[in-house]
């Protein structure tokens, strides 16, 4: 290791910067978002099936996560939810059917990472 590889690695941080769980949320959203919109776009069905499985799974965990009587957010956006987990589960359903589109699904997750992003998920 030379002189200047050594200088870097002592004064780089030690460790990655803490994230918050929004910030999380937030990436993994857009992560799935974008695997559907790709999908979506090139026409490939098997990897479309691929990201919805991902976005159900995804939407089942904040439905149960919201579920959870210490879950600290207000009951009606708890309630919201709840029906969004819901409603995307029942749409994936009948897009993986072939009797809908999946540009739905994108959207209820693009107007959830501008929320998330309004409170302050920094991108």
């Amino acid at each position: 290791m030379n002189v200047f590889a050594q200088a870097q690695r002592a004064y780089s941080p030690a460790h990655a910067p803490t994230r918050t769980a929004r910030s999380i949320e937030y990436d993994v959203i857009a992560r799935i978002t974008y695997r559907m919109k790709t999908a979506l776009k090139n026409k490939d069905y098997p990897s479309l099936a691929g990201a919805l499985h991902e976005n159900n799974k995804l939407w089942m965990a904040f439905a149960i996560d919201v579920a959870n009587p210490e879950n600290l957010l207000p009951d009606d956006l708890r309630a919201r939810i709840v029906y969004l987990a819901d409603f995307t589960r029942q749409h994936t359903h009948k897009v993986l059917q072939k009797k809908e589109t999946a540009v739905p699904l994108i959207e209820i997750n693009a107007a959830i990472m501008r929320g998330l992003k309004q409170e302050g998920v920094e991108k």
